[in-house]
């Protein structure tokens, strides 16, 4: 079987289950495990496919997501391809994205193994009381995440409600609204926007208030084997000083 991902998160757990040599093609962006970035073949980002490059891997089976990858692209490769395409929101649609692809890549027992170490792993996570937060993903402008993104579901496990679950998706907010929130926390991913040091201590000055954090977007975003290490970064986070 010759698989191609066009998923970071996906790719990864391709590796995790053990599909080293079925795994032909990957995008740009799937920088995770960095011995498959640096060997596999790379077939353009998330939203800019080469369709060119994926058509001579005529690979068995592509896998796409819903969010990541761009509609057309993906119906253009399904009239010439198998293609499997993911929809993960909340934690147990993760959980049976990781089957399903178990399944369709004959790694069923490694998917049902993952899927046990994680569901334990969040069994055992004991987080205080929540704290009110936003978690901010963009600037120019900003924007963060809805109620119904993983993300905000990672929030709610992490210890942290989300100002914003009320909104869907991944709306555009103003810093004057934020402000009127009295958040008391920020939290500024590394990715998709490269958050820094430089922009906490700007935000810090306008939010004299709330604790702001440089958070590990792969530990929030990427559903997939990465949500095994995501409740021990999770305990971690809450008694991080800025």
């Amino acid at each position: 079987m010759q698989l191609v991902s066009l998923v970071p998160s996906i790719t990864e757990l391709l590796y995790t289950l053990g599909l080293e040599q079925e795994v032909t093609g990957i995008t740009k962006f799937c920088i995770h495990p960095q011995t498959w970035f640096r060997t596999k073949t790379r077939i353009g980002g998330t939203k800019t496919l080469d369709m060119a490059k994926i058509t001579a891997l005529q690979p068995d089976l592509i896998i796409a997501n819903k969010e990541e990858n761009i509609k057309e692209q993906v119906e253009a490769l399904q009239d010439r391809f198998p293609v499997l395409v993911t929809d993960v929101n909340n934690y147990t649609e993760a959980i049976s994205m990781i089957r399903t692809v178990g399944t369709a890549t004959l790694r069923t027992a490694n998917a049902a193994a993952l899927i046990s170490a994680i569901e334990k792993a969040f069994a055992a996570l004991r987080i205080p009381a929540q704290k009110t937060a936003a978690y901010l993903i963009w600037k120019d402008p900003w924007m963060t995440v809805g109620g119904d993104t993983f993300i905000s579901d990672m929030m709610q496990r992490a210890g942290f409600k989300n100002l914003y679950a009320p909104r869907r998706r991944y709306p555009v907010v103003n810093l004057p609204e934020l402000q009127a929130l009295a958040p008391e926390y920020l939290l500024l991913a590394s990715e998709p926007y490269p958050f820094k040091e430089k922009h906490r201590v700007a935000l810090q000055r306008l939010f004299p208030g709330a604790k702001i954090l440089l958070a590990d977007g792969t530990l929030f975003s990427w559903y997939g084997s990465r949500m095994l290490e995501a409740p021990a970064y999770f305990l971690a986070l809450q008694k991080t000083e800025p």
